[in-house]
Order: C-alpha cells, then structure tokens, then sequence
C-alpha cells in the first residue's frame, strides 16, 4: 500500500442519546444519509454484525469495510484498499470517539474530523 502510516483519535460531545449515536452507526440505512456523497455496496444488511463485509466509494477512491467487532457500545472495522488498517467507534449519552489508524495518501484526520460533524448534524437535526 502507498502512502504513509497515520492515527488519529477523536472524542465530540453531542446531544444525542446512546441509542440514537448506535443506531446511526451501525445500521446501513442511516450512516447511508449523513455519509453522503459517500456510496456503499448493495446488500448491506439492516444492522451491522461481526462478519459482514461491504465497500464504500468517494468518487474514485474504494475502501473495503469487514465488520471485526459490533455491539451497542462499540464498532471496528478493518479497512483495505484506499486505506489499511482500522477504525474504532465508541459511543454513549452525548459523546462519540473515533479512532483511526491506517496507511493512506488520503488525509485521514481530515477525513474523520469532517465524519464526525456530519454525524453531530445529522443527529442534531433529527431532534430540532
């Protein structure tokens, strides 16, 4: 894999219950709306599940997603193609924490710093 080795660790505060942060995260169907223009493999199940694989573009660039680890307090993906390695998701009433570490030549602090605003609109704007 070209590019370089980076980690990044993030923690925002939001106001969103446990339950509303998990289920954006975990079902297709709504990381789906506040990912965008981000687009995903067809056949994603309802719920994300330890062994489900699936692939995700921004214009040109492909990552491969496998699902290593999913419950209601956490998420871990292993990441191929576009970036190698891993992202981490943990969440509870009010926070979220991303942690990412991967080769790329794509920015990946940039990329998981602009994430997590999506996802702290998209919640905020599902309780206005």
């Amino acid at each position: 894999m070209l590019g370089t080795f980076q980690q990044s660790n993030l923690r925002i505060e939001m106001n969103a219950s446990h339950q509303k942060i998990a289920d954006s995260l975990l079902c297709p169907a709504q990381f789906q709306k506040w990912l965008f223009p981000q687009t995903f493999s067809a056949g994603l199940p309802d719920r994300l599940k330890p062994g489900t694989s699936y692939t995700s573009w921004l214009g040109p660039i492909a990552v491969q997603h496998r699902v290593e680890f999913a419950d209601e307090n956490g998420l871990r993906l292993l990441l191929h193609q576009g970036i190698d390695g891993f992202h981490e998701w943990h969440w509870g009433d009010g926070w979220v924490q991303s942690c990412l570490e991967g080769v790329s030549l794509l920015p990946l602090n940039l990329g998981q710093t602009l994430t997590l605003m999506r996802l702290k609109q998209f919640l905020a704007d599902l309780d206005p």
